[in-house]
Parts: C-alpha cells; structure tokens; sequence
C-alpha cells in the first residue's frame, strides 16, 4: 500500500484513506538541513524540516502540499525540483465565507481524488467512505476526552500518532487510571509545532504548569470538527469537506474571526490563566495575531518566538517560562 505524506491539516486522511492509500501527517523533528534543495533563505524552520523530511524519504508514493501560507508554496517551488515521489498542490482557499468557495474546495478534494487514482488509488464508495470517516471520527473524540487527563506532551505524542498512523496508532482506553495532572494551567498557540518543540510541555510542567490547552496546528486546533451523523451517511464527501475545510480554525482564514470564536470556547471550558504564544521568527501571518490576542483575552500572554535548533535557543525559552510561571503563581 502506498503512503501518501502531507502535513497541513485542511488535507483530510479519510479521503486518502478510502483510495485504498496510507495517509500519513508529517511532524518534522528538526529544521535539519536542506542544503541538498538548494538556497532556502527566509524559510520558517518547520518548513526546512518539512522539506527535509520529504526530501530524504525514499518509500513515500505521494506527496500533498497546500498553500494555505507562502512558505508552504515556497516549499513545492523548492520540493518539485529535487523530489522522486509525485506531488500534488492543492489549493485551500483562504476565504471561506460563502459557497462558491466551499465549492471550490470540494473541487480540490476531487482532483485530488483523481491524483490519487493516478498513483493506483480506487475510486472510493460513498459507504466506503462514510464507514473510514466513522471510525476516524470515534477516534478523535477518544482524543478531545483525554484533554486534561494526561501529561501535555503525551497527549501531543497521541495527537501526532493519530495523523501519522490514523485510528490504529492511538492506544485504546487512553484515559483509563488517568488522574487529573495538576499545575497551573495554561494554553499553548500558534503555529505548527516540530518535535523538538515538544520541549515546551515538559518545560512548563518542571516550572509547575500545566499546559491544558494546545490551541497549536499540531495540536486540538488541528483536528476537523465532530461529524454530523446523519450527513455522514447521507453525502460523506460534503460531510468531510464541510468539518474540514469549515471546522478547522486558523490565522490564515480571512476573516480569522472563528478562530478567536473557537478559542473564546475552548479557553472557558479549560479555564486557562496564561498563554504561551509560539511563532517561528519569519512567520508574518502569526505575529500579527499577538497583538490582537493580548487584547481580545485580557489573559496573560507569552510570546515565544523561535529560529531553529539550538541550545542557547531552548535555554532562553525555559528561563522565559519560567517567569512567566513565577507570576502565575
């Protein structure tokens, strides 16, 4: 079986998933190098992992970028010219408003559908496709109930195997014997995490908090909204354009209003009273939410803005944290 890579979350794994292909969400580890790609001056370091990681991975059949933001069509640009496997752009409209470009994504959806008959996929069933839906959709609320439950950076870990692997790679009764972590607790936002970045939870539960909330793209923020049922079996495709394509919140929506509805959410229900704010230095569209964010939520907020991996790096981040626990506390 084929495995098709990709790492922005508008790309759903069901719809790969009933092709008969593997989906598989990459996580960079590290920025690592893309000296073999050529210059990539002014790339943010999750897109240099990300390309990386495309760019060393021999057994991938396939490869989904979108252009949700310039560095990601920058990385295809960069991708295209030193890349085996096929790749696929699609297009995510920043827009998302009125049903014309609804339209246009589910007309994404379907020329992605016919890239991946290209790579040996079959066309898949509307009941095959609602049952694959179904069992991703019980295994994403496995994952939203266990919020809370379990140290951050496992329930990150689990977050990352479910878009790495899909329902099978999450473990069963996740929250079973699970008390409830304690520490202050905090919400994390922003961008895409890599796994070195992981760092953070562990930082902020040494320091004595507890981040509750992780509002990142890698994180609660990028999962699709629950399925309606009923529309899952009705018309499945339009079901899982609909959660994705409507469901997931962002910074590059325009307007952005339903991520700070989505959040206004999130940040009741879990009763946050800090925010770590994480952005990578040459991320223009996430910066510019920092100011807006200190001022909608009256809430403490964190910037943390990192360039890569390096020691100096993570230290200054732990000192920062720190701190900024001291006056939580």
């Amino acid at each position: 079986m084929k495995t098709i890579i990709y790492t922005c979350p508008y790309v759903p794994a069901e719809w790969i998933a009933a092709h008969g292909l593997r989906p598989s969400r990459i996580i960079p580890d590290a920025a690592g190098t893309t000296a073999q790609a050529g210059r990539t001056e002014g790339v943010c370091p999750f897109v240099q992992g990300f390309i990386n990681e495309v760019l060393t991975d021999k057994k991938a059949g396939g490869v989904v970028i979108t252009t949700v933001c310039d560095q990601m069509r920058r990385a295809y640009d960069i991708i295209v010219r030193g890349c085996d496997a096929p790749l696929f752009l699609m297009n995510v409209p920043n827009t998302w408003q009125n049903v014309s470009v609804q339209k246009l994504y589910i007309d994404e959806l379907k020329r992605l559908g016919r890239f991946l008959e290209s790579l040996g996929g079959k066309s898949p069933l509307d009941d095959e496709l609602a049952e694959i839906m179904l069992d991703y959709d019980n295994a994403r609320i496995s994952i939203l109930t266990a919020g809370g439950y379990l140290p951050a950076r496992q329930y990150a870990e689990i977050v990352v195997a479910f878009g790495c692997d899909g329902p099978d790679g999450i473990p069963k009764n996740i929250t079973e014997s699970q008390p409830r972590i304690e520490g202050v607790p905090l919400a994390i936002l922003g961008g895409p995490l890599m796994r070195q970045d992981f760092d953070i939870f562990d930082i902020a539960e040494q320091a004595g908090g507890h981040i509750v909330l992780d509002a990142t793209e890698t994180g609660q923020r990028g999962l699709c909204a629950p399925f309606d049922r009923l529309g899952l079996r009705d018309k499945p495709l339009l079901e899982l354009a609909s959660a994705y394509f409507c469901g997931i919140q962002d910074a590059s929506r325009r307007p952005n209003s339903g991520l700070y509805k989505w959040l206004k959410s999130r940040l009741a229900d879990t009763a946050v009273r800090g925010i770590i704010f994480h952005r990578y230095v040459w991320c223009d569209m996430w910066h510019a939410e920092l100011q807006r964010l200190k001022d909608w939520t009256g809430l403490p907020v964190l910037d943390i803005d990192t360039a890569g991996n390096n020691e100096t790096a993570k230290q200054r981040t732990t000192n920062r944290i720190r701190a900024f626990l001291e006056t939580l506390q």
